[in-house]
């Protein structure tokens, strides 16, 4: 009775605690309407949506606590709704579904599943999925994967044996380009022959990701998604989004682009006119 006492407090207490400190810590803007809303409207503006993806930046712990609340709320609002998440692969699913069934300690779940170091700005959204009862994918590729493809690009990943190919995406996986490469490149500092195998393994944890959330779905007809990812991974529509049109296309997709900002009283809607997401969740840097 202690324990689960504990772990609700650990849920719990950070989203009451970030809900007194709204106004300060973030506002979130829908770039339709370039209004403001809350939490409670944008899970509202989901109804129809298939998948929602949160676009974080992985050192925001605001944005962590924020994650945590709008799962919370889509628990409440849509019951049933899964937890998609960037920070743990494929092969480890099945440690994954142990630790959400209450069988393996937190401490073997940790190690075995290679929990992120950062695996506390996590731990909520974990928590909060085991006492909920509700699912849990462990979206992304192992590093041993993306490590071969950042060395000899994307082609090695046909030399894996079945078994290994069977925690990928279909192959060849498609390389994006367009406004997905320019960005990336922009953000690498020039092209070369390097850039471009790093840029492989940036579609091999897209596609990945997209696929896992496409067989996901497909398994799990009527099911809400919410995805959480670096937002390089989902913003502008591109990415992971793109690759999940190609896997799904009859999924309804929204996106959270969410990031820290000197003045939060409003997005530089000038500078945005990509539209990083369809809604943009501005965090205070102070």
């Amino acid at each position: 009775m202690k324990t689960n006492l504990l772990i609700l407090f650990w849920v719990f207490i950070p989203v009451f605690l970030f809900a007194q400190n709204t106004d300060q810590s973030y506002k979130i803007f829908e770039t339709k309407t370039k209004k403001t809303i809350s939490v409670a409207e944008l899970i509202k503006k989901t109804k129809n949506a298939d998948v929602l993806f949160f676009g974080e930046e992985h050192n925001d712990s605001i944005g962590h606590l924020l994650e945590t609340q709008i799962f919370s709320g889509l628990l409440q609002t849509y019951p049933g709704t899964a937890l998609s998440m960037e920070m743990f692969s494929t092969d480890v699913q099945p440690i994954m579904n142990e630790y959400l069934a209450g069988v393996i300690s937190e401490k073997n779940f940790i190690k075995e599943a290679r929990a992120w170091n950062n695996y506390n700005d996590y731990k909520p959204l974990i928590e909060l999925a085991k006492q909920n009862k509700a699912n849990v994918i462990a979206a992304n590729a192992a590093t041993r994967y993306s490590n071969a493809v950042t060395f000899s690009g994307l082609n090695k990943l046909n030399d894996f044996p079945a078994a290994s190919k069977a925690f990928l995406p279909p192959l060849p996986i498609d390389t994006a380009t367009g406004r997905y490469y320019n960005k990336f490149i922009e953000t690498l500092g020039g092209h070369d022959m390097g850039a471009m195998k790093i840029y492989q393994t940036q579609n091999l944890w897209d596609a990945t990701m997209a696929w896992s959330i496409a067989q996901y779905a497909l398994q799990n007809p009527g099911k809400k998604i919410f995805q959480v990812n670096g937002r390089f991974h989902s913003d502008e529509h591109l990415g992971i989004t793109n690759q999940l049109r190609k896997y799904a296309p009859k999924l309804k997709l929204l996106t959270i682009s969410c990031f820290a900002a000197e003045d939060i009283s409003s997005p530089d809607w000038a500078k945005n006119q990509a539209e990083p997401g369809d809604f943009i969740i501005l965090t205070s840097k102070k």
